[in-house]
Order: C-alpha cells, then sequence, then structure tokens
C-alpha cells in the first residue's frame, strides 16, 4: 500500500471531493500523509487564471522532483484537452469519477497513465467521505447549476443542476452528527436551487436536518439573489431557528444593472437590496457574505462607483472581491472593451481598503459583547478559533485544549477579518 498526499484547491465542493477520495484511498489500505508521498493527488480550481496558472506551475515542480502525479478536480473537466496537451504526462481523474480514484492511484504507481472523464454527477449520489476535520462535515446537497454566467468556467466541469434525494441527504447528516460533527456546512454551486428538478427545495432540506437531535449548527453555503428571492419567506424561517448560523452568502458581483445583464446574472440590483432589507428585518444581526467581480467587460468609472455606493450600502461581514480574468471557453473571453490588469488591481485596491474599514467598524462595535461559541479549530500561536451564532471567527487566547468544546466568551478585542476574546467566562 502506497503513502498518498491531497493537496485540494478552491470551493468547500473540492473540500467535500477530496473527502470522498481520501475514503475511498483508505478503504483500499493507502496512507493519507502531508509529506515523503509516494504520489501526490491536485484536485484543481478552474475559477481563476491565476488560480490555474498557479496549479499548473505547481504540477511542473513536482513532476521535475520525479513525483508521480494524478490531477483531479474542474481543471481537467472543465479542460479536456488538456488531457492530450498541458497534462498529458499525468494521470487524469475528473470531477464525476473520483469514485475510481483507487483504481487511477494503483495504475499510475504502475507507471501506467489513466484518463477518467467519463463519469456522471449519478456517480456522486451516494459518495462517504472521510472528514478533514472530525467537527465539520461538508454535505454537498448537488452537482451543477442553473445558470449561466457569462464568465463562468466552472459551469463547463460541473454542468446542469442535478440535485441529490432528500432522505438521503438527511440521513447523511444524520450520521455524521452521531459521529461528533457539530457543523454541518450545506455545499453546492448554489444551494439556492436546490430541488428544482426533483421537486424539493433548500428550505424543507434543512428544515428537516434541524429537527435531527443534537448540539450542531448548519451553515449554509452560497446562493445566488436570483434563487434567494423565489425561497425567501421559508429561508429566512429556517434561518431563526436556533440550529441554523445566522449567515447567508449572497454574491452580487456588481452594483451597476448594465454589468449585471452581461454577466447574464438573470437579476438586478434592486432584487439583490430587497432580499437584504429583508433579511435585516427580520433578522437584525445576520451576517451578510457577499462577492463582486471587478474589471468585467465594460466597466466604467461609472459603474465600479455604483458597486462602491451598494457597498457602502450593504456593509457586508464577509466581501469576496475578485478581479475580472479571462476564461477561455466563456462568453465573456469574445467580449471587448477589457481593462487592463493594472486598473483593475487598482479597483481590487479600493475596494479592499473601503472593505477594511467597513468591517473594523462593525467589529469595533462587538467588544464587550458576550457570546457562546463553539470552537472548531486551532489557530496560531496557541490560540483557537471559534464562531458564534452569526458565524463570526472569534480568536481565543488561552492555555487550555478548547478544540471541541461549547463556551462562553467576551469580545475584547476587533480586527477587520475577526474578533478577539482573552476572556472565557465558561461553558
Amino acid at each position: 500500500m502506497a503513502k498518498i498526499k491531497i493537496i485540494t484547491y478552491g470551493c468547500s465542493a473540492n473540500q467535500a471531493d477530496s473527502e470522498a477520495m481520501a475514503f475511498f484511498l483508505e478503504k483500499k489500505g493507502h496512507e493519507l500523509v502531508d509529506e515523503n508521498q509516494d504520489l501526490t493527488i491536485l484536485n484543481t480550481c478552474t475559477v481563476k487564471s491565476p488560480t490555474e496558472n498557479k496549479i499548473l506551475k505547481k504540477i511542473k515542480e513536482l513532476d521535475e522532483k520525479g513525483e508521480k502525479i494524478i490531477v483531479s478536480g474542474c481543471i481537467p473537466q472543465a479542460e479536456k484537452d488538456y488531457a492530450e496537451t498541458k497534462l498529458k504526462k499525468f494521470s487524469i481523474v475528473g470531477v464525476f469519477d473520483i469514485d475510481r480514484i483507487a483504481e487511477a492511484v494503483e495504475k499510475t504507481l504502475g507507471n501506467k497513465r489513466v484518463v477518467f472523464l467519463s463519469g456522471t454527477a449519478e456517480n456522486k449520489r451516494n459518495l462517504e467521505r472521510k472528514r478533514r476535520c472530525s467537527l465539520i462535515e461538508i454535505l454537498p446537497i448537488s452537482e451543477g447549476c442553473l445558470g449561466n454566467c457569462a464568465y463562468c468556467k466552472t459551469k463547463q466541469a460541473r454542468g446542469n443542476l442535478v440535485s441529490f434525494n432528500l432522505t438521503y441527504l438527511v440521513k447523511q447528516a444524520r450520521k455524521a452528527i452521531k459521529s461528533g460533527a457539530k457543523e454541518i456546512w450545506i455545499t453546492s454551486q448554489d444551494t439556492g436551487c436546490y430541488g428544482y428538478d426533483i421537486g424539493e427545495t433548500l428550505p424543507k432540506l434543512i428544515e428537516k436536518i434541524t429537527k435531527i437531535k443534537g448540539d450542531f449548527r448548519i451553515r449554509i453555503g452560497m446562493m445566488n439573489p436570483n434563487f434567494a428571492k423565489k425561497i425567501l419567506p421559508e429561508l429566512i424561517k429556517v434561518l431563526k431557528n436556533k440550529k441554523v448560523f445566522k449567515f447567508i452568502h449572497i454574491p452580487v458581483q456588481s452594483g451597476n444593472n448594465r454589468i449585471l445583464k452581461k454577466m447574464n446574472r438573470n437579476y438586478f440590483v434592486e432584487n439583490f437590496k430587497e432580499i437584504i432589507t429583508q433579511l435585516r428585518k427580520k433578522i437584525p444581526e445576520i451576517s451578510i457574505a457577499t462577492d463582486v467581480i471587478l474589471g468585467f467587460p465594460g466597466e466604467t468609472k461609472e459603474s465600479f462607483m455604483e458597486t462602491v455606493e451598494l457597498i457602502n450600502w450593504l456593509k457586508p461581514d464577509v466581501l469576496n472581491i475578485s478581479r475580472y480574468w479571462e476564461r477561455p471557453g466563456t462568453e465573456s473571453a469574445k467580449m471587448s472593451k477589457k481593462l487592463h490588469t493594472r486598473e483593475t488591481k487598482e479597483l481590487s485596491r479600493q475596494m479592499s481598503s473601503l472593505f477594511k474599514k467597513i468591517a473594523f467598524e462593525k467589529n469595533k462595535k462587538q467588544i464587550g459583547k458576550e457570546y457562546f461559541v463553539f470552537v472548531d479549530e486551532i489557530g496560531k500561536k496557541g490560540s483557537f478559533i471559534s464562531r458564534n451564532d452569526f458565524y463570526k471567527p472569534i480568536v481565543i487566547k488561552s492555555n487550555k485544549d478548547l478544540l471541541g468544546n461549547r463556551i462562553k466568551v467576551k469580545i475584547t478585542k476587533a480586527k477587520s477579518e475577526y474578533l478577539i476574546s482573552e476572556k472565557v467566562l465558561g461553558k
């Protein structure tokens, strides 16, 4: 049996895929390691050009060391021609073929190259996974989406929506909670459209999971505004449940309707603002995460300033800022009026500066407040990372081992990215 290292890039769906591969490999007797490996699996992400370039550079470095390599995930799935060009030396396992990872490992170790890119989303309906963190269950609820964003490469990798059976998902959540999971991360390319193809809905799924006995929290993953709007009353109802983090991730991408139309996002800024207004009316302290893409083809100073105005209005708790990167094979790659990278870099700098000020001012208001939190991660320099019911990251400085505990803390300091507690008040 071999020592295998898995390197994961990208979203929580990719993390779940890596956990599935880990399960299959351990079942066959292989050992998962962080060093001194016999073979490396790179589970790749295709969202941005810099990320792809970083991954290809890593593959080259490993190859020059003479290491055996399997490339899995979104890059080979979206760029199938890479199998005979940029990745022609390496074994390949697509996003719908991870149930064949053990076979790929055995053949690659035997100096035989394999290319597995023929699977479908049906192959992923009932996958077992080995949790990277025993306290967190990543629960993919579907593959693909119903969108057709002009800039998106992931769609080419993961395809159209295939929702997984609701009863099975509840069963998986129950099994995870029984085995010690304290957080259930609901994940997909767009959680808001879950069930459209099978007559189910996301709120119904969440409600079913909240009825499972145990002390745990559910984190609902990213959903696009057009689908969030359709399920908003039911969504608000489940967000109020004590077992659900008061946190929502709704990417707006731009504050300008003309740009949103070019992006093929299927909603207007006004729709997004209406959703946020209703959420904050019903759940005043809810944490809001959103995304913006800066420098999309046709972006002007005026459209950028509208995005700035929207972020000033929204005052998000989390802001993921992306500079536009042209991805081959997408609709936006054919568009004119593209900004130079130095221009998009400046837009990103301005937006980052704005958000840091917003986030710091919001977090400062948390100083002195007390929260019950769950400690789910070991931090740096003897610290621990926890989350309150609003999914705010709180760094706790303590000499005791707090991992896996639910405790009460007092916020003593604030940063733009997180809160700090130097005072544990008890359990």
